[in-house]
């Protein structure tokens, strides 16, 4: 399978669970479909969907740290009170996208707006641009730092509803919200068949083929 691959890389991240809404806010150890969206979004200067390319994506990072983040509470006169809060953190991300629209290419070679892997202070930088060719159905090879639907068999990790992308309506609207398994580690995989990427020896899943 021809695709594009997109190497994108950071020094923060951060990916709010939706069912935490104040109080202590950790992060899910790899983005959600809806977040990779919206960094295509802002790539392009406007709405991608599921819809414009299918989406793949191994995400790593080096460590994990808790931040104290100054937030402010409204009351019901609009008048703003600080609070703090903590936040987890990753590390040093580093984001391996695959897409198979290859015209998303020249959206990363001038982004319309500033990319992000989480908050608006998550800013990040393309390190690297490629046409690759995935090597279709191959059996025993590593997996993980990703997303899977579920259920899948022989996957093992969180399960989460996350939502696949937003709308850009006012209020933005959740779309395609489903059940994940969050696949924090590489593994060798046994069982299903996916896509493979020779350089860097791992399995990809392309979300929206089968879907």
């Amino acid at each position: 399978m021809r695709c594009l691959r997109v190497i994108i890389s950071g020094w923060t991240a951060s990916f709010r669970y939706p069912i935490f809404i104040s109080g202590f806010q950790p992060t899910i150890s790899v983005p959600p479909l809806s977040t990779l969206y919206g960094l295509l979004s802002a790539a392009k200067g406007e709405l991608v969907t599921p819809k414009d390319t299918n989406i793949g994506y191994v995400f790593t990072s080096e460590s994990k740290f808790v931040d104290l983040e100054t937030i402010y509470e409204l009351d019901k006169n609009l008048k703003a009170k600080s609070n703090i809060m903590k936040r987890e953190i990753l590390f040093k991300p580093k984001l391996y996208l695959y897409l198979s629209n290859l015209e998303m290419k020249e959206y990363f070679k001038k982004p319309r707006y500033q990319l992000l892997l989480g908050r608006s202070s998550d800013i990040c930088i393309v390190e690297d641009i490629s046409e690759i060719e995935l090597i279709d159905n191959r059996e025993n090879i590593k997996i993980g730092n990703t997303i899977l639907p579920f259920p899948m068999e022989g996957i093992n990790g969180v399960i989460q509803a996350l939502p696949t992308y937003f709308t850009d309506t006012i209020p933005r609207k959740a779309q395609g919200t489903r059940m994940f398994c969050i696949v924090e580690n590489m593994y060798e995989h046994k069982g299903n068949k996916f896509l493979y990427d020779e350089d860097f020896d791992w399995g990809v899943y392309m979300h929206g083929l089968e879907e």
